[in-house]
């Protein structure tokens, strides 16, 4: 069983997924199913492959730690938001039964790919290096929210992919872009190109359609914005995170930005839970604004304050979260002492919180919530 759920962990994908349609934890849809379909195929070609490597003498006498040349082909599954990608992939990384794998959102993962690059600057191929380390730990590898924004992570990336194939590594991605569609009208795209290729080569492609935005529904359910704030609210809340997030995810605990720990609420893949206090109550730095906005697509935030000017520092803390969380098109479900226009009654960030409580409405209304996340 799962220690943060209680799921039984030794179920497959497709067993995992109409278990949870039978408790309802779950709704059915067509798409979803077929995705599953993939993804149980490829829990079995891991499974086979793996019990090939281990079942030769040496395997038995050592174990398995040389990973194979040639990778069991993955998966890339894309559609539009909401239909349901993230929760595909972590029911098929939940049922893996192995700790040689890595789920991380892509923003992260490149982040990671940076600072292992700036480390080994002076070696003569550092991507190589790299995909040798990494395949030494993870034989599958998943990526949420695949996305290229400039031609420096663009070159990056297709060295490093072809280097983590040579070594063995699976990959599954969730993307709102084809393969095709990736870095379009990109600096020098032409150069990415055979990437792409390598891509589809390593890489089963699955186009998740499905009329139904699943995240906008269950956004529009119920309101976004609670005030004031109580237990009855926090219940509320708690029972919007359940909704909105592809699992239950863990309560309590935190989440790492370059190195330091934020507490959390309660957080999950794409969905994370704060108290103010904890993001604006005390120094932060802007840039763990950008990092949470980048790398989740629902925040929730509970016991907004009235702040006046002896909480300046708070205030304006809330609204460079704010801003960042719109620019991003962040879905914000939160819960304040009054309404956005009320919670700042001071007059030294007057001019600037009049746009932030602007912001809040906006960001309630159904044209927002329909925006796709920006994670770049």
């Amino acid at each position: 069983m799962s220690e943060a759920d209680g799921r039984d962990s030794s179920l497959s994908p497709r067993e995992r997924y109409a278990s949870e349609l039978r408790s309802c934890r779950h709704f059915a849809a067509n798409d979803q199913a077929r995705a599953i379909a993939h993804v149980e195929l490829l829990y079995h070609d891991l499974l086979a492959a793996e019990q090939r490597e281990t079942s030769g003498f040496v395997g038995k006498i050592f174990g398995f730690n040389k990973p194979p040349t040639s990778p069991v082909r993955g998966l890339y599954l894309w559609g539009t938001v909401g239909r349901g990608k993230t929760y595909i992939v972590d029911t098929f990384f939940d049922c893996l039964a192995t700790d040689k794998k890595l789920r991380i959102h892509f923003h992260s993962f490149m982040r990671k790919v940076h600072r292992e690059l700036r480390q080994l600057r002076h070696e003569a191929d550092p991507l190589a290096l790299i995909a040798q380390k990494w395949a030494s730990q993870w034989r599958v590898l998943c990526l949420d929210e695949f996305h290229v924004g400039d031609i420096t992570d663009a070159m990056i990336l297709g060295n490093l992919l072809r280097a983590l194939f040579d070594n063995g590594v699976t990959l599954v991605a969730t993307s709102n872009e084809a393969p095709n569609d990736l870095y379009r009208d990109g600096l020098q795209r032409e150069r990415f190109l055979p990437a792409i290729a390598l891509l589809e080569r390593h890489v089963e492609i699955f186009e998740l359609i499905g009329g139904t935005d699943y995240r906008l529904r269950a956004l529009e359910q119920a309101e976004v914005y609670y005030s004031p704030h109580s237990n009855a609210v926090a219940e509320v809340l708690g029972e919007r995170f359940l909704t909105i997030a592809p699992e239950p995810g863990t309560v309590g605990g935190s989440i790492e930005i370059d190195g330091r720990n934020i507490a959390t609420k309660r957080h999950a893949d794409g969905i994370v839970w704060f108290d103010f206090k904890t993001l604006c109550g005390g120094p932060r730095a802007t840039g763990d604004y950008i990092e949470i906005a980048l790398c989740h697509h629902t925040v929730v935030l509970s016991d907004v304050p009235i702040m006046d000017n002896d909480a300046s520092d708070a205030a304006r803390r809330f609204i460079h979260l704010i801003d960042e969380l719109y620019d991003r098109n962040v879905k914000l479900v939160f819960s304040g002492a009054a309404g956005p226009e009320q919670l700042y009654v001071g007059n030294r960030l007057d001019a600037l919180f009049k746009r932030t409580a602007s912001r809040l409405r906006e960001m309630q209304s159904h044209d927002y919530l329909a925006r796709a996340h920006r994670c770049e």
